[in-house]
């Protein structure tokens, strides 16, 4: 059974920093262009940034762009976010995701083949 399992949530202040993990399990991590999509209270869940298998190329929403970071370490199997300058609007249960074989990275959820179960972060004014 594939296992996506993040970590690194929590509360912070506005304009704070932190950094999310997601470890992935029982597939060849190579091979799954990985994204962060992230569901804010009330809203529906959103694309956030994906990284090719590589690494060479990554997506932002416009949102978070300047602010998050995506990479990835496909030794330990790991993709991260480090997001920076964190505003309230930044809360949301965040989640990886990984799509098989892709050759680009997609915005729609659906594509994707594996999800986590989710890390909240929580960002106080």
């Amino acid at each position: 059974q594939v296992q996506l399992v993040e970590s690194g949530g929590g509360l912070v202040q506005a304009g704070g920093s932190l950094s999310l993990s997601c470890a992935a399990s029982r597939l060849t991590f190579s091979r799954y262009v990985m994204a962060w999509f992230r569901q804010r209270p009330g809203k529906e869940r959103e694309f956030v940034a994906g990284i090719t298998q590589s690494g060479a190329s990554t997506d932002y929403i416009d949102s978070v762009k300047g602010r998050f970071t995506i990479s990835r370490d496909n030794a330990k199997n790991t993709v991260y976010l480090q997001m920076n300058s964190l505003k309230p609007e930044d809360t949301a249960v965040y989640y990886c995701a990984a799509d098989y074989d892709s050759t680009r990275i997609w915005s729609q959820g659906y594509l994707y083949n594996y999800w986590g179960q989710g890390t909240q972060v929580t960002v106080s004014s």
